[in-house]
């Protein structure tokens, strides 16, 4: 059965973005992005809410393109394309959409069939309604939790939804220079 990871940069006192959506105060650099590619190795699906989608097809098809494209941009970018893509929306249709299912209805059912199809990890990235509706039916195997230094004060919150106790075995811990600490957590086995 192929793992759903849940990847998501929080401040310190569990926002995911500010207010308006905002995620400027999130610390990314090399070492970061390197980690990542790390995990992105292991996987072959992207899971994104549509909002988070349409961000990333607007910006990772052309991103290698660009004169100034950074070994990041050109490595998540190749990833980007090869992979096959899930999209939680009850708006947008997989008409004319390149490698990707949409998923607007029995969230369970479908998460669940492509979880038990042959292949990678499937990484949910951002996408904090999508990732809060796949929380609340306890369909997220693994936890990456980028912990960065700053307090919002508000904003989206990391959880929302959560129905009943999930207990969590901390897997391993790695530390950024620029001050974000990466949290992995896997849930405790019944």
């Amino acid at each position: 059965m192929r793992n759903l990871i849940f990847f998501m940069h929080t401040s310190l006192d569990g926002f995911v973005a500010g207010p308006n959506g905002e995620l400027n105060w999130a610390k990314l650099d090399d070492d970061i992005f390197d980690f990542v590619a790390t995990m992105t190795d292991k996987a072959d699906t992207a899971l994104y809410g549509r909002v988070t989608y349409q961000l990333m097809e607007s910006y990772w098809p052309t991103a290698a393109d660009h004169p100034n494209a950074s070994k990041h941009d050109k490595e998540h970018a190749a990833w980007y394309k090869k992979v096959s893509k899930l999209v939680l929306s009850r708006t947008i249709s997989e008409k004319g959409l390149e490698n990707t299912i949409v998923i607007s209805d029995k969230l369970v059912d479908n998460i669940n069939k492509i979880k038990n199809q042959e292949g990678k990890n499937i990484l949910i990235f951002g996408s904090p309604t999508a990732s809060h509706s796949l929380l609340s039916e306890d369909l997220i195997d693994e936890f990456w939790l980028f912990v960065n230094p700053v307090l919002l004060g508000q904003g989206i919150p990391l959880f929302k939804g959560i129905r009943e106790t999930t207990k969590l075995n901390l897997i391993e811990t790695k530390s950024f220079a620029c001050g974000v600490i990466a949290l992995h957590y896997e849930k405790a086995k019944s």
